[in-house]
């Protein structure tokens, strides 16, 4: 059986976000996290302006406007926890951290969507339950295992479950006004929000010399974000959210990938194992669709 647009388009989402994650945390560590978001915000605000400003009379409904608003001020509190979590943390440990965002996507789905997973769709959920927990841990299964948590994993859970509120909004924006406005305008609300903070707190002046000295890893670090949430909103505007959110979990593998090749992070051997089992789970749970 042939992969719809919607599948691909998961795919696509989650090679994106693999290489997004990795240029969020070589930005973060170098500029801060509020300006890492504020220029996320204002390249995918510019580069999607084409685009959208013919849809402007979708908004004219004030419930999908609201949702708009709500979803940008959600996003710009979650993006930086999960920021400040990849500055904290390794890329290849806090990557799979985040993928506790899709049970709170099923449950929502489940509630508000009326999409149902088969039980053996939750069994397979539960192996990527244990993979994470195999991957968050440094030392392995010990008396004292929450001491040898890997650093800015707490941030990464609190992060993961507001990432699939965001999910949901995301997918509920995408079909109640189009999937264009899910993203441009929640991007322009956290985008002002983010250039706020940077005026009161000052040193703007510094802001605009990173941004030019970074200008190459901040715009791969854009690009490949925006690209990441316009595939998923457009992947799950016409299929259940459950479903493409649960194939997208596989980035972890890019993320694992990128930081230990690239950023010579040291895994030890039990969250190799962890990191197996939740990613081949998530897969499988994507082609069991």
């Amino acid at each position: 059986m042939g992969w719809s647009i919607g599948i691909i388009l998961a795919f696509v989402a989650t090679i994106c976000w693999g290489f997004g994650d990795f240029f969020i945390q070589k930005c973060t560590r170098k500029i801060g996290d509020i300006e890492s978001l504020a220029l996320i915000g204002l390249i995918g605000a510019i580069g999607l302006l084409p685009f959208v400003w013919r849809d402007f009379s979708s908004l004219y409904s004030p419930y999908g406007f609201a949702v708009l608003i709500l979803l940008g001020v959600i996003t710009f509190v979650v993006a930086l926890l999960n920021f400040e979590a990849l500055k904290k943390g390794k890329l290849s440990v806090i990557e799979v951290v985040f993928e506790l965002e899709l049970p709170v996507v099923i449950i929502l789905g489940f509630i508000f969507f009326g999409e149902k997973l088969p039980l053996v769709q939750f069994f397979v959920i539960g192996f990527i339950f244990l993979g994470i927990i195999l991957m968050t841990l440094k030392e392995g299964f010990t008396k004292n295992m929450f001491s040898h948590l890997e650093r800015g994993v707490f941030l990464g859970i609190i992060g993961a479950v507001g990432m699939g509120f965001i999910d949901f909004l995301t997918a509920t924006s995408a079909r109640q006004v189009n999937p264009l406005m899910a993203i441009w305008v929640p991007w322009i609300i956290f985008t002002l929000m983010c250039f706020f903070v940077l005026f009161r707190r000052g040193g703007f002046g510094k802001f605009v010399k990173d941004s030019w000295n970074f200008k190459w890893i901040i715009l791969f670090m854009g690009v490949f974000d925006t690209l990441a949430w316009l595939a998923y909103a457009f992947s799950t505007a016409g299929n259940e959210i459950g479903i493409i959110t649960a194939i997208t979990e596989s980035y972890p593998a890019i993320g694992l990938f990128l930081g230990v090749w690239i950023n010579k992070e040291k895994v030890n051997w039990h969250q190799y194992v962890g990191a197996f089992i939740a990613i081949v789970a998530s897969i499988t749970l994507g082609f069991m669709a």
